[in-house]
């Protein structure tokens, strides 16, 4: 399948960008992807699923057999049309809208995915913000503490509320960023962000490990997602210097996350998948 290079310039200004409205669409799934049931009758929340990593996240897990729960700031038609394809694989899919900084609304969505879908099996903290600044001196702390509040606080509100019906075999999945890594020298903050959710996954992964809960992260590089547009100032060439010379697709990570979600991933946990295109990290 061939994917884009270059992508037309976008007039999104506000996060974390509305999907619908793009002119170059995000790649979700591979027309040729095939499941093979992996997560039959599981049922998983994800975070940002409305839209870019996390709907074909939740795609990609209801052709593997699971039932959806998104959670989404304010993306409507993004989450209506997410859920629609999600239902057209035979899932179930609720709709959970809100705002992840709000430790109360956490605690609720995870009340919620249980009493409508039955339970939790897999717990995907996808969703993010980041603000793009020359240097640290331009940095506004109100969005920087937007940053934090949105990137890494949810994760243990979520996690905390979800430890409550979570069980031997079940997993919690985390996108952090390559940016964890290598650093970017105009998202200091957003960079930073994700260093701290790639120690929560390893953290975690050890308390959890005696209860057979798996912890796992995936550390994107360049994708093609709406909090591009709505974020970056010089996206045109997006993604044309890694290795393979372009940027990434949704379709591209959503297989991996069903990985880390399956029996297939049985012996990892507290490890990164590393999906950027060729950049070489840790080695």
């Amino acid at each position: 399948m061939k994917y884009p290079r270059k992508f037309e310039k976008e007039i999104i200004t506000k996060q974390p960008g509305i999907q619908s409205k793009m002119k170059t669409k995000p790649v979700i799934i591979r027309e040729n992807y095939i499941g093979s049931k992996k997560l039959k009758g599981k049922v998983a929340l994800i975070t940002g699923g409305d839209s870019g990593i996390g709907q074909s996240c939740a795609i990609h897990f209801a052709i593997e057999g699971a039932h959806i729960a998104i959670i989404y700031l304010n993306e409507s038609e993004d989450a209506m049309d997410t859920k629609k394809q999600i239902e057209k694989e035979g899932a179930k899919c609720i709709l959970i809208q809100g705002d992840i900084k709000d430790a109360s609304f956490c605690r609720d969505a995870i009340q919620e995915t249980v009493d409508k879908l039955g339970g939790i099996n897999i717990l995907v903290n996808n969703a993010a913000m980041q603000f793009q600044e020359d240097s640290l001196k331009d940095i506004d702390f109100e969005n920087m503490k937007t940053t934090y509040e949105t990137n890494v606080f949810p994760l243990f509100y979520l996690t905390k509320n979800a430890l409550n019906y979570l069980n031997e075999g079940d997993t919690i999945i985390n996108t952090t960023s390559i940016t964890a890594y290598r650093g970017n020298p105009t998202l200091i903050d957003y960079s930073s962000s994700k260093g701290a959710i790639l120690s929560f996954t390893r953290s975690l992964s050890t308390s959890l490990a005696k209860k057979g809960i798996r912890v796992n992260a995936v550390a994107p590089g360049p994708i093609w997602t709406p909090l591009i547009p709505a974020t970056l100032s010089d996206y045109e060439k997006f993604g044309q210097d890694t290795a393979i010379g372009r940027a990434g697709q949704p379709a591209e990570l959503g297989p991996a996350y069903v990985f880390l979600a399956s029996e297939d991933s049985s012996y990892m946990t507290g490890q990164t998948m590393h999906i950027n295109g060729g950049t070489i990290i840790g080695g």
